[in-house]
């Protein structure tokens, strides 16, 4: 039995006003095909065009073990040349992936590729990160700490997104003080007699091809995976909603401050504990019994 998940809606263009009125203010997702076909980037950026720019740049690398009490808050877990990952990238399947890094910073001729969309969202002009996985590699489910609008750019081969609501959190066994569910679920090939609420959750899927834009709206909780060698570059824009302004400001300046000063405290035990909180919150609070 897999997730119930509706194929998000897609265009080819679409005007800023039609874009913002019926996916913006209605916190609807929607993917754009044709957005980037007029960057400089819809021709260049593949794999080895980025190894040709920053071979040499040493990038940070995170793979998919569950969190430890000893990481820090996105701390890396390796690092290589840039370089080194891309043959990585290109000879096998890795777990290896670049996570919200300034690749731009580093690498300034980057920020002549791309173009800022007029496209009806007030976006933050500080330069966009960008991510990186090898084929099957996998982002644990979560949502944004700040809570932001994303534009979401894949480039270079397939990825698939599956979104959920805010509203469907109640099914998604959220870890408390933290922005993921519990990451022994496989989203992939969920194990409903262990994981029962999931039964209940309604989700959205979609495939990014090269170019493609894919819109999340402030909150929505987003699971990737990489079907093949890829990359990806988000631009943001602040919430809209008073709720997601202070759940943005609450998680930021609050919760991942107290979550790490409990890692310090309690060690192992805080995160075991949170991990056993997110399955019994969840069942009590959906009346049911195992």
């Amino acid at each position: 039995m897999k997730l119930h998940l509706t194929e998000i809606e897609r265009v080819k263009t679409i005007s800023k006003e039609e874009f913002y009125n019926n996916y913006v203010k209605k916190q609807k997702p929607l993917v754009i095909e044709q957005l980037t076909s007029d960057w400089p980037a819809f021709e260049k950026w593949n794999l080895n065009y980025i190894k040709d720019l920053a071979g040499e740049k040493t990038v940070p690398l995170y793979d998919d073990r569950p969190v430890s009490h000893k990481d820090g808050f996105n701390e890396a877990h390796a690092e290589m040349k840039m370089s080194e990952y891309i043959d990585l990238l290109q000879s096998k399947p890795t777990n290896y992936r670049i996570f919200l890094y300034n690749l731009m910073k580093q690498v300034p001729q980057l920020q002549n590729d791309f173009k800022w969309p007029d496209i009806g969202l007030k976006l933050i002009k500080q330069l966009p990160m960008l991510f990186f996985g090898g084929e099957n590699s996998k982002v644990f489910i979560h949502y944004d700490i700040d809570y932001s609008n994303i534009l979401h750019f894949h480039f270079h081969g397939k990825k698939q997104c599956i979104l959920f609501a805010p509203n469907q959190t109640p099914y998604l066994y959220k870890v408390p003080h933290a922005l993921i569910s519990r990451e022994d679920i496989d989203f992939d090939n969920p194990d409903f007699e262990k994981w029962p609420a999931l039964k209940q959750a309604k989700g959205l899927i979609c495939n990014l091809n090269h170019g493609e834009m894919l819109y999340m709206p402030e909150g929505y909780w987003h699971y990737m995976k990489y079907l093949t060698p890829g990359f990806s570059m988000s631009l943001r824009a602040y919430p809209r909603k008073l709720s997601s302004l202070y759940y943005a400001v609450y998680n930021i300046f609050v919760m991942r401050h107290f979550d790490g000063l409990m890692r310090k405290w309690k060690g192992q035990q805080w995160i075991d504990y949170k991990n056993e909180q997110a399955v019994i919150r969840t069942h009590k609070n959906l009346n049911i019994v195992k």
